[in-house]
């Protein structure tokens, strides 16, 4: 059965207790924003392509801010909207993982 989307990404926006590693100090809303616009833009969004999700806490925090992509499951870090154009350009829109962007998979809280 094909899937109502063929990919998700999903941005971190949570906020913890001041002084605890979260994503949205690291200005999550902007990048969320940002690709959700990239998307709608490149003629990616809707049923069969793809789907710009907020998140509450993905439990990565350490790697923050942080996003992931499904099907695949890829974890992404970025630090700037050029970032998530990579991201978008080269993920959502052609399936190829930004090697440069993962998020090492021993990060976590």
């Amino acid at each position: 059965m094909p899937q109502y989307y063929a990919r998700h990404i999903f941005f971190c926006l949570n906020e913890r207790k001041a002084g605890e590693e979260s994503c949205a100090p690291h200005d999550a809303q902007s990048a969320f924003e940002h690709c959700k616009s990239r998307v709608k833009k490149e003629g990616l969004a809707g049923p069969g392509k793809v789907r710009v999700n907020k998140a509450g806490c993905l439990d990565r925090c350490a790697g923050g801010p942080v996003a992931v992509v499904y099907p695949e499951g890829t974890w992404y870090s970025f630090v700037d909207k050029s970032d998530i154009d990579e991201i978008v350009d080269s993920h959502l829109k052609r399936g190829e993982v930004v090697e440069r962007l993962l998020l090492p998979p021993n990060v976590g809280r």
